[in-house]
């Protein structure tokens, strides 16, 4: 079967703490271990021609966890952006993030703001982390800038262009660790992506696994409400 690869691919990178728990380790653990598959999938996806990779990291309701995890999440970003810039650069990724800055150290933001800067001109794929971010606080944060500017008509085009980024939707919505549910991520941009679950934990989870994923994707009849 040749392998039919959508453009954009979104993942809810989830069981990160309950493949910790398995292995009699902290959830912080697990943590870290999902920071390497995330290096690993954005590769295979660079590798299977993916144009965009969007990743849910950190939510805008994740701060009501624990201080110690939020401390080592928050951590583990702020070393990715700094571990990983040679490598972005080297292989052509663009680099951007979407969600609020509300919380968000200075010292973090600054770091985001830098590597989005020295990766904007790359032309290979784009890698989008949701970080702080919500699908609902992101359509709340445009509807208030489309009053803010005097918007005379609302069209899904006029919403679209206020959202925190302008990619294309994603064709394909991945969840790990076997949770069926959206998990206020990409609410808008999801309308019609196709979703596939997969009981692996986020820190298993491989190219062969996308791959899975995308063979699936591949024999789904996208119809978009109409009839073919």
């Amino acid at each position: 079967m040749n392998l039919v690869v959508p453009n954009h691919i979104a993942i809810i990178m989830d069981g990160n703490g309950r493949w910790a728990k398995k292995k009699g380790m902290p959830r912080t653990y697990g943590h870290k271990a999902g920071a390497d598959t995330l290096r690993k999938t954005l590769t295979s996806c660079a590798e299977l021609g993916v144009k965009y990779l969007t990743v849910y990291a950190f939510s805008t309701e994740n701060w009501k966890r624990a201080k110690e995890e939020v401390d080592t999440l928050m951590f583990l970003f702020k070393t990715y952006l700094r571990n990983e810039k040679k490598t972005l650069m080297k292989n052509n990724v663009r680099f951007i993030v979407s969600g609020r800055k509300d919380g968000v150290s200075q010292d973090l933001l600054n770091e985001i703001e830098k590597l989005e800067e020295v990766t904007k001109g790359n032309t290979g794929i784009t890698l989008n982390i949701a970080f702080n971010y919500g699908g609902r606080a992101e359509l709340v944060d445009a509807i208030k800038q489309i009053v803010q500017n005097g918007e005379k008509e609302i069209t899904e085009e006029t919403v679209e262009k206020y959202l925190y980024n302008q990619l294309p939707d994603p064709e394909l919505l991945i969840r790990t660790s076997g949770e069926m549910r959206i998990s206020n991520f990409l609410l808008w941009q999801i309308a019609y992506s196709e979703i596939y679950v997969t009981d692996t934990y986020w820190p298993d989870f491989n190219k062969d696994e996308l791959i899975k994923a995308i063979e699936s994707y591949q024999k789904r009849d996208r119809r978009f409400g109409g009839v073919k």
